[in-house]
């Protein structure tokens, strides 16, 4: 399998671009040997704010914000071409027809959990996660912004970083449109990350053929 596609609950607030977006995949699929893993979206929205009133345990808090990217990625399958979801990973590595797979996580990350349970780790590391566990050396990271930037983009004009190590990444403390986990990740399973925006899909592509885009790569 050539990249693990996660894609971002954050393209959400745009239904028409995220429909396009499953659309493209689903075409780019029938190409290059994918799959998805879903974000958490409103779903892993609705467990931070029920955490937040009743204090949830960390592992609890983990969980159910798993069980959310598995109820994204049934909505994905739902608005995306010729797509099927997938709750095994040896089926998912076996599997490729040229068919959009979508990873549903929550059956085995809760048997093969290493991972801190808590808000620093999201879908995001979640999918470098599973990534690493598939022996694929590509994640991408589709969201709604054009990458990496030095300040957050929607509050005004700022610098986006076309390359950026994820030693350096660790180092901010800031938030970024990746999880504070995910860096120290990508460092130990010598992943390629790039973070795209799924606003364009044809950027997706080009990144899967080693063409330049307009994206951030992560370097290790």
């Amino acid at each position: 399998m050539e990249a693990i596609l996660k894609i971002g609950g954050s393209l959400t607030e745009d239904s028409d671009s995220l429909r396009k977006l499953c659309q493209e995949v689903s075409e780019i699929a029938k190409i290059h040997e994918i799959a998805v893993v879903p974000g958490g979206a409103e779903f892993a929205d609705a467990v931070r704010k029920f955490d937040n009133k009743h204090g949830l345990s960390k592992v609890a808090a983990h969980k159910m914000a798993i069980l959310a990217m598995d109820q994204y990625g049934l909505f994905l399958s739902d608005i995306t071409p010729d797509a099927y979801v997938s709750y095994a990973l040896q089926k998912t590595i076996n599997s490729y027809k040229g068919r959009l797979q979508i990873f549903l996580p929550s059956h085995f990350m809760f048997h093969d959990d290493s991972l801190e349970n808590s808000w620093d780790v999201t879908s995001d590391s979640i999918a470098a996660y599973i990534a690493g566990k598939m022996h694929i050396k590509k994640l991408v990271i589709v969201t709604d912004v054009d990458g990496i930037f030095l300040k957050d983009p929607k509050a005004g004009a700022s610098k986006l970083f076309e390359k950026i190590s994820a030693k350096d990444l660790q180092s901010w403390n800031k938030s970024t449109s990746v999880d504070k986990a995910l860096p120290k990740l990508l460092t130990e399973t010598k992943l390629q990350c790039y973070v795209v925006n799924g606003k364009h899909p044809e950027r997706i592509k080009q990144i899967l053929e080693n063409k330049k885009t307009v994206c951030t790569k992560i370097t290790v």
